[in-house]
């Protein structure tokens, strides 16, 4: 699911073409398996996501390299406070929380129009 949504993603850059490799990932705790933590480093994307309570149990009982988030890395997964908000306020809207729009072009636009008079 993880490598679905990166290989959408377009990062704009200053002039020509947008990028579609971000330099980093946050992501919640949601995410943080073996296989997108590879596929992230096959890619060369830093990863800023933290380990669920049980992996940090079993990792105690097999030491191995800790993952360590620098104090710069913190400040800036903090501030994903942001975009969570975001999509709560979102999903407030029923069709948008139960995607009972019928085409992916309708179901975008209801996400704009939120999102538009949650910005206003």
């Amino acid at each position: 699911m993880l490598n679905d949504t990166l290989s959408e993603i377009r990062v704009a850059g200053h002039t020509g073409r947008p990028r579609s490799r971000p330099d980093r990932v946050l992501a919640d705790k949601g995410y943080p398996s073996k296989a997108n933590r590879a596929w992230l480093r096959e890619r060369g994307i830093a990863t800023m996501i933290p380990e669920r309570d049980d992996q940090i149990a079993h990792r105690r009982k097999r030491p191995g390299r800790p993952i360590d988030f620098g104090r710069e890395q913190k400040e800036r997964y903090k501030r994903r406070n942001v975009v969570e908000r975001c999509f709560n306020k979102l999903k407030q809207w029923r069709g948008i929380a139960m995607r009972s729009d019928k085409t992916a072009r309708n179901y975008h636009a209801a996400i704009c129009l939120a999102a538009t008079l949650q910005w206003v």
